[in-house]
């Protein structure tokens, strides 16, 4: 389910400098080096790959298949298949995933909730992979 898929590319980016106000929909794969104060938002009908970088603030929240974050996000996050965590994430908000991959050093000052894969089976586990301590 989680093995290695590709990834869709990443079309579009909020450059550091750039600051947002509004909410942003996008398609396929988005990076944010910049500010964005609004919600980002996935559409559905593609696969699709948030990137929220070390310098990026993100105020509003954020939906997309695949996120991963290593900036700040103050707002609600909910990855659709996977979360994953840099070591300098910090969130604000509740977190909701599907599979979650979070590097030592990451804050979540919030709830976090896990999505059932299939909710008809009601067996199906979240799946949480710890991420190992580089040496």
């Amino acid at each position: 389910m989680f093995g290695k898929k590709a990834q869709p590319p990443i079309k579009s980016l909020i450059a550091r400098g750039t600051r947002i106000e509004g909410n942003v929909k996008f398609s396929e794969g988005l990076r944010v080096d910049g500010e964005a104060f609004g919600d980002i938002t996935a559409t559905t009908e593609e696969t699709s790959l948030l990137v929220i970088s070390e310098a990026a603030i993100v105020e509003g929240g954020v939906t997309a298949d695949h996120v991963i974050i290593n900036g700040t996000v103050r707002g609600p996050v909910h990855a659709r298949e996977l979360l994953e965590l840099q070591p300098k994430a910090r969130i604000e908000g509740d977190v909701s995933y599907v599979a979650l991959e979070m590097h030592q050093g990451a804050v979540i000052s919030g709830q976090l909730r896990p999505l059932m894969v299939n909710a008809a089976e009601g067996d199906e586990k979240p799946l949480l992979k710890l991420a190992a301590k580089n040496a």
